[in-house]
């Protein structure tokens, strides 16, 4: 089957779930035989394992551009051509990783409501690309942000379109509540040229049903990890309490921090360790001068990593004991925990949003989300050898039957099968 996937790009300085869910979805079609095309929007995919096969389409940097000065007339060509230089588009790159809507707005609604000049001109050069080349049997967009595209693509083409859909609400709810009400009344609207949406959990899906109780073409696909790459023999000889995802605040790295100290003061795990990794923007660089001052008295046994690369990921978990991101809101599903999984490591997380679901009996969940009850809940573990190993044989479990490759591609497919039959 020929897929087009339409996905954002986001200057890969960091651990990006949507980005991550995105790529496992491509990689494991790819693995399975089916031709896969990659479509970047707003900034360039520079990674070998997930590179893109058109050109940039919304590039950042013209898109905002032509939002910003020219909302009700066509943008000189001249100033496209400039706006959408390398150059640019790298500097962009380097100053991306917001995690909300604010400065954005404009564009945040052009793309979901599918109105205004400059969204126009871009979808028509976006047509006129893939007239020029075989039709895909399917299209997969990569979030309802997006969702205005189906709205022109579904005029012109007939061709089936299906949408990820997962933690829209981080970035939505953080506009003004009148925008906000117009990029969910607009998700709403466009939901009709969708034929599936596609979610990572249970606990999202009641989460859009409660948001858009008129979406009700929902279908659940949890993520997949090829584990040949995540395999690791033995745990670590010291036991290490493993934070990888983007470092900031909202994931709850400070939390872990204080909860890393907290054990160390009281001295009942020896020789306790403490890894972070997952890349960071420009904005986390004041918080993480904070961590790096609170750590300062255990430089010794903290490793912080400065860089971030997708190469990092199965090569991280192959060097914790378990794995601990103590996100500070309800997230749709958590792909770290799945490659924790993969690599044979349990989990302690807060008992919120997917994450009941999600790991299950493969870790332990705690509550509130505070630095004293994640201490608590990471001594139990490390401090209970038949609790561990049960943890680390149920992680190695879920991973072999609900969040591998093989299952992922196999439900992608037949998913996208039963709607190509409806075009037949």
């Amino acid at each position: 089957m020929k897929i087009l996937f339409i996905v954002p790009g986001s200057g890969d300085s960091f651990y990006c779930g949507n980005c991550f869910r995105d790529n496992l979805h491509a990689s494991a079609l790819r693995k399975a035989g089916h031709d896969i095309t990659i479509m970047p929007l707003y900034l360039p995919l520079k990674h070998p394992s997930f590179q893109a096969d058109t050109p940039l389409f919304f590039p950042a940097t013209t898109f905002y551009t032509a939002q910003r000065f020219f909302s009700n007339r066509k943008m000189p060509k001249w100033l496209e051509r400039l706006s959408s230089s390398e150059a640019l588009l790298d500097i962009a790159s380097s100053m991306s990783g917001t995690t909300s809507a604010k400065g954005t707005e404009a564009m945040t609604l052009s793309m979901i409501t599918g109105d205004g000049a400059a969204f126009q001109d871009q979808i028509n050069q976006m047509l006129d690309w893939m007239k020029g080349e075989a039709m895909p049997d399917i299209i997969h967009l990569s979030s309802s942000l997006l969702i205005g595209i189906a709205k022109k693509l579904r005029q012109h083409l007939n061709i089936p379109i299906v949408c990820s859909v997962q933690d829209e609400e981080v970035w939505l709810n953080q506009m003004n509540e009148r925008d906000a009400f117009a990029a969910w009344h607009g998700i709403m609207e466009n939901s009709r040229y969708i034929d599936r949406f596609i979610t990572t959990s249970q606990f999202y899906k009641e989460v859009l049903k409660q948001r858009i109780p008129q979406i009700t073409a929902v279908d659940v696909i949890y993520p997949g990890i090829d584990r040949n790459k995540y395999s690791a023999d033995s745990l670590p000889k010291d036991p290490v309490i493993g934070f990888f995802y983007r470092m900031n605040r909202e994931n709850g790295l400070d939390i872990l921090v204080k909860a890393f100290i907290k054990l160390k003061e009281k001295g009942t795990i020896p020789n306790l360790r403490l890894k972070i990794a997952g890349g960071y923007t420009g904005k986390d660089k004041s918080f993480l001068k904070e961590i790096k001052k609170m750590l300062s008295p255990y430089k010794e046994e903290v490793e912080i990593s400065d860089t971030y690369s997708l190469e990092d990921h199965a090569k991280f978990y192959s060097t914790i004991s378990l794995l601990s991101v103590p996100i500070t809101f309800e997230e749709g599903v958590g792909l770290y925990l799945c490659e924790a999984f993969a690599a044979g490591r349990p989990a302690v997380e807060p008992s919120t949003g997917s994450f009941p679901e999600i790991v299950r009996e493969a870790g332990i969940l705690y509550q509130p989300n505070t630095p004293d009850a994640l201490a608590e809940a990471l001594e139990q573990l490390l401090t209970d050898k038949e609790l561990f190993a049960r943890c680390e044989s149920k992680a190695v479990e879920l991973s072999a039957t609900r969040y591998n490759d093989q299952v992922l591609s196999d439900k992608l497919l037949a998913l996208y099968e039963q709607c190509a039959n409806k075009y037949i």
